[in-house]
């Protein structure tokens, strides 16, 4: 019963949306270029979906997101669980991290590109900074929420530190690495993008500075739905993937 109600939201929120949509479009408020209706948007899509090239700047993208979201789960779990099990390493990097989060990771491009040059490598580097913060800061809170009775029951036990992170710290950060992953899913999309956007001659990104450039609007609008999409089914896969892992733990 709750999720036919989630579900129905979801739908009204949709409806909802396409109605104040096309009212915008057909109110002669904005030109009709800007807000073009969805019907003409949903033609363009149908158009771009029969285009090999699509394809091709679709899967460029994927690989980028998807590679730079492993490095980003993969330090930052790392990371957060060495900060947050650890006093002095909280105390003492916990506000770095946390500036460093806020600021804007395309102030760092220009650095990333003299690192690993200006090809596919910078674009995943780019997502897989942008990620990384949410991720390490998530997982270092799900360590420092951890019960002090819990570690020390395992400490009376003479665990090794190991086995403290493997039976203790890490069933517990699994729902915030969740939280981490699903945050750092949406700013590693938008660094790609941004990379791709700046310097690239594929990719979504790429794609949709190219329609904007031609002033090609319902096209824009096109390859911004498919992004939307792609965000959403990466999203539920990883929320299918991480569920499982809370399951069979």
């Amino acid at each position: 019963m709750i999720r036919i109600q989630i579900a129905l939201i979801r739908l009204a929120l949709l409806v909802f949306t396409i109605a104040c949509w096309e009212l915008i479009s057909y109110s002669g408020l904005f030109y009709k270029e800007v807000f073009p209706s969805i019907t003409t948007i949903l033609s363009e899509l149908t158009i771009l979906l029969r285009t090999s090239e699509f394809y091709g700047h679709t899967w460029v993208t994927l690989f980028e997101v998807a590679a730079g979201l492993f490095f980003a789960i993969s330090l930052g779990g790392v990371t957060g669980i060495i900060i947050g099990s650890s006093q002095v390493l909280h105390r003492g990097l916990d506000p770095i991290l946390v500036a460093l989060a806020t600021t804007p990771k395309i102030i760092f491009f220009p650095i990333i590109m003299l690192l690993v040059g200006i090809g596919v490598e910078s674009k995943i580097a780019m997502g897989a900074l942008s990620a990384y913060f949410p991720i390490c800061l998530s997982t270092a809170a799900g360590i420092r929420s951890v019960p002090q009775v819990f570690i020390d029951s395992a400490k009376s036990f003479d665990v090794s530190r190991l086995q403290l992170i493997r039976f203790i710290y890490f069933p517990a950060v699994i729902p915030e690495l969740l939280t981490g992953v699903r945050l750092g899913l949406g700013v590693c999309i938008i660094g790609v993008l941004l990379g791709e956007i700046k310097i690239s001659n594929q990719g979504l990104g790429f794609m949709a500075i190219e329609y904007y450039n031609m002033f090609n609007v319902p096209a824009l609008y096109a390859s911004l739905i498919v992004i939307f999409g792609m965000a959403v089914v990466i999203n539920l896969a990883i929320d299918f993937i991480l569920s499982k892992a809370v399951i069979n733990r």
